[in-house]
């Protein structure tokens, strides 16, 4: 049997359709660096720098290997049990329904708000580069494209994923081409830095290292996004191969992306430098001469944006499917379109983002919906902590035998399972110490709070069948 004639059914209701197994490996593979490269990248890395100096390098080498080790536990579960609701599923089987509900609709949440950052951002990106085209528009027309891309069938997202991945990667490399052609001095006319600007700006770890602390706090949600990929492999022709692909992937393309991308620009650039706060990667295009270097990245950021805004209405809609399948959201979430696509839970991921266009129109400064924004800051936490919480009591569950025969394992278990954990509260501590961050941390507390206690309440007072180890959904592989 060939590879691509492999097809995985995943979790549905009665009276409902499936969820249709058709996004091929390289859309997979793709959706999976697509994940990484945001605009986070692109954009936030300025402010890192400009907290931490050069030694931003240790903040996004430590989270770097922290976001690996979560998606290697994640990775572990999912190749052996691939399901649309991913951690969420995997929470309800071995922690009890109460967290998979929390957990999946706070991770829903956190993405429906996102869409709506994603596309009043996009909007601000395209007014600024033709000014004639009002905000408001610009949102409604990247929302309704979206939207219908996701309603029709799952290979479109897959596709579109594909493309804005794609062209993402691309521009990295030429960044990183560039980069080191410019710092082993081949580039014409711009003469080697040398470490000028890694150690003679004040040194290595100019604002001391308790600044990395701060910086890290900002580089850990810049990596939020890479979950995706195990959330697609419920629709994946072969989830199995490529889940372990896509993590397999993870450490070079950190590695790569990440880390080979801040190196080229605190050594190129002064780290104080005004133009590196407001754009990075914009700002070392501008210093090689390189003609348009802002336009250039005014249209990645722009896709990389939009990139999100798709993946994001994509992961929440996949989300809500999986908490109405097992009854932890309202069941007409889980109806389905002739093509496979859950139109509903579509439609209910993305009305955030259009009240936001609407609200952007009405109400410029937006106040409610910052508010929003901020309940939700925390939550990569909330679901990173639950992740790991999931995997060492899926582990501990396990026989011995049915540990041997696991596909795909997480390193040293449960020694870096804890280190996890430990780094996870270190950061909570962190944003609750920086007053930048405090209100955020408070109020996604007070979200996840209200979550956890309606998830506890309906396990307690509508129990179904499968909580506590016997899923209430058969599981998508025979």
């Amino acid at each position: 049997m060939s590879k691509r004639s492999v097809k995985y059914p995943v979790q549905s209701t009665e009276g409902t359709h499936k969820l249709r197994g058709a996004l091929r490996e390289r859309q997979m593979t793709m959706i999976a660096i697509g994940g990484v490269i945001g605009a986070g990248l692109f954009v936030g890395s300025g402010s890192a720098i400009q907290i931490a100096g050069p030694a931003t390098l240790v903040a996004y080498a430590a989270v770097g290997i922290v976001i690996v080790l979560v998606m290697r536990m994640l990775g572990e579960m999912s190749v052996n049990r691939p399901e649309s609701g991913s951690f969420s599923s995997y929470a309800s089987r071995e922690l009890g329904s109460w967290a998979g509900l929390s957990v999946g609709w706070l991770y829903a949440y956190q993405w429906c708000i996102t869409i709506g950052f994603e596309a009043v951002v996009g909007a601000a990106i395209t007014h600024q580069m033709f000014p004639s085209i009002p905000t408001w528009l610009a949102a409604f027309v990247f929302m309704a494209a979206l939207i219908a891309v996701n309603f029709t069938r799952v290979e479109n997202f897959g596709t579109f994923e594909f493309w804005f991945a794609m062209i993402k990667v691309a521009a990295i490399v030429v960044f990183l081409l560039l980069g080191i052609a410019a710092i082993l001095g081949m580039f014409p006319g711009v003469d080697a830095p040398g470490m000028s600007n890694l150690t003679g700006q004040g040194g290595f770890a100019p604002s001391g290292w308790s600044a990395v602390l701060t910086a890290s706090l900002v580089v850990f949600f810049s990596f939020f996004g890479t979950e995706v990929v195990t959330i697609a492999a419920g629709e994946a022709e072969d989830p199995v191969r490529a889940v372990r692909t896509g993590i397999n992937s993870v450490v070079w393309r950190i590695l790569l992306f990440y880390v080979g991308s801040i190196i080229i620009i605190v050594t190129l650039l002064p780290w104080n430098s005004t133009q590196v706060a407001e754009s990075p990667y914009s700002a070392v295009l501008s210093n090689l001469n390189i003609p348009y270097a802002g336009t250039a990245m005014n249209i990645i950021v722009l896709i990389a944006v939009l990139s999100c805004l798709n993946a994001g209405i994509y992961a929440s809609s996949r989300m809500l499917f999986s908490l109405a399948a097992r009854g932890e959201a309202p069941k007409i979430l889980s109806r389905t379109t002739k093509s496979g696509v859950p139109g509903y839970a579509v439609f209910a991921a993305s009305s955030v983002g259009l009240l936001t266009v609407v609200a952007n129109y009405f109400l410029p400064t937006a106040s409610v919906y910052e508010f929003l924004l901020n309940s939700a800051g925390g939550i990569a936490v909330v679901v990173y902590v639950c992740i790991t919480a999931t995997h060492i009591r899926s582990r501990m569950r396990m026989s011995a035998e049915e540990r041997a025969q696991l596909k795909f394992k997480m390193w040293l278990f449960p020694a870096l399972d804890i280190l996890v954990l430990i780094v996870l509260i270190a950061v909570i501590g962190g944003m609750a110490n920086n007053p930048s961050s405090r209100e955020s941390l408070v109020l996604t507390t007070v979200v996840t709070a209200i979550a956890v206690t309606i998830g506890v309440i309906r396990q307690r007072y509508w129990r179904v069948p499968g909580e506590r180890g016997h899923h209430v959904l058969e599981s998508c592989c025979p």
